[in-house]
């Protein structure tokens, strides 16, 4: 029998379609187009992705969190929203920019368009709006801090001066608000929890694996659902620790290696990880960080981070190892770097460098089992390029296993 397939659709309000949406930039410009979503008013530091799918990845990913973002593809939201796809149990980011939603979203399991499952947890979108402007805006000028409002009667002047008045990022602990509370058990092949549906594609993928299970503590510093999946796949057996945990209370738990996550925010404010992962690496636990977890492996070490102009935001950027010339299109999302010359000074290895602008995308230590990288080997959403380092770390666990036992 043939099915037809199905289709989601947005119910038609004339109150909304006629509303007036705006998004200010600090530096004065205005931006009026067409409200979705939920009625509201936000504040956040303006950034752009260039992702060309994906975008419910990018609505859950912690390390989105204050910030409003702005898509380049010109039209979002035509295969909906489902269960399964989300890096967390809801978005994370405050606000979403778009050219054009689609009218239809057609998927066989989409259960939301994308303008209700923002409506449903009370995030404004507006579309309609020049999101090339924004881009080139945010690109020759750096990122900004905005306001983005939807609701009726917001006058330009009042969303400049809320955008003006917003604290920003530099400086701020914003993983204290996106961590875990407390440490979760995630044996190989388990459901994520609790972001699996029972049946969904997410539960099926999760394949046990026949070797050791290395057990790893895993710092969640606003973790992607999709990192501990692949953590899982590769073999480990996963336990989720806050970000706040010391390195002490790692240690009575006795993993085989330690796993530092991405999250959002400045990484020169996270003083209790910098000194929590600094009595990890002096112990000699095999390390592996992404992202943010790389940028505090930088701090630990004693090298420093610094603020981007606008950042490193989507799955299509080139990275380059400088020890075996390989090039992988990865996906990223950040906007702070490591400082080569800090880290040669504190000793570390400069392994990768981001080929649009040449700053340091990776990082090795000389005489540790540790090694990082600022991009998402986990490809959520992505290529799938840079998804061996998983299994580059588990032979490093491995390895450090057996010379210990030798």
């Amino acid at each position: 029998m043939f099915l037809l397939p199905t289709f989601a659709t947005t119910p038609f309000n004339a109150a909304l379609m006629s509303s007036n949406a705006v998004l200010a930039l600090e530096d004065g410009s205005v931006f009026r187009g067409r409200a979705f979503g939920a009625t509201v008013t936000v504040a956040g530091e303006a950034v752009f992705n260039t992702s060309m799918t994906g975008y419910q990845e990018i609505l859950t990913d912690p390390s989105y969190h204050g910030q409003i973002v702005t898509l380049t593809f010109p039209e979002i939201g035509n295969y909906g929203v489902n269960a399964a796809d989300g890096e967390a149990d809801s978005p994370k980011c405050v606000g979403l920019v778009v050219r054009k939603t689609s009218p239809v979203a057609s998927n066989w399991r989409a259960t939301l368009s994308l303008g209700e499952y923002l409506e449903k947890y009370q995030l404004p979108g507006i579309e309609g709006v020049d999101t090339r402007a924004i881009t080139k805006k945010l690109r020759v000028h750096g990122v900004m801090k905005a306001c983005l409002s939807t609701e009726i009667g917001m006058s330009d002047a009042e969303a400049l001066r809320r955008a003006r008045e917003w604290t920003g990022v530099a400086g701020r602990d914003f993983v204290r608000e996106v961590t875990g509370c407390g440490a979760t058990s995630l044996a190989p092949g388990a459901p994520v929890a609790p972001f699996t549906v029972p049946g969904t594609a997410l539960a099926q993928n999760a394949i046990p694996s026949p070797r050791p299970a290395y057990r790893i503590a895993a710092y969640d510093f606003g973790a992607k659902a999709s990192i501990f999946k692949r953590l899982r796949h590769t073999g480990f057996d996963v336990r989720v620790f806050s970000a706040e945990t010391p390195a002490a209370e790692i240690k009575q738990y006795n993993p085989d290696g330690v796993f530092l996550s991405n999250g959002p925010g400045d990484p020169a404010a996270l003083v209790y990880a910098h000194k929590a992962v600094r009595e990890l690496i002096a112990d000699g636990y095999p390390i592996f960080g992404i992202c943010l977890g790389h940028q505090i492996i930088a701090h630990a070490i004693g090298a420093s981070t610094y603020k981007l102009k606008f950042g490193h935001r989507g799955g299509n950027q080139p990275v380059k190892n400088l020890e075996t010339d390989l090039v992988s299109i990865t996906a990223q999302n950040h906007g702070f770097a490591a400082s080569a010359e800090t880290l040669e000074k504190a000793g570390a290895v400069v392994t990768e460098i981001n080929l649009n602008d040449g700053t340091v995308a990776g990082l090795r230590l000389r005489d540790k089992a540790v090694f990082s990288v600022q991009y998402h080997p986990e490809a959520g959403p992505g290529p799938n390029d840079a998804v061996s380092l998983f299994e580059k770390f588990y032979q490093m666990v491995d390895a450090h296993k057996r010379a210990a036992a030798a």
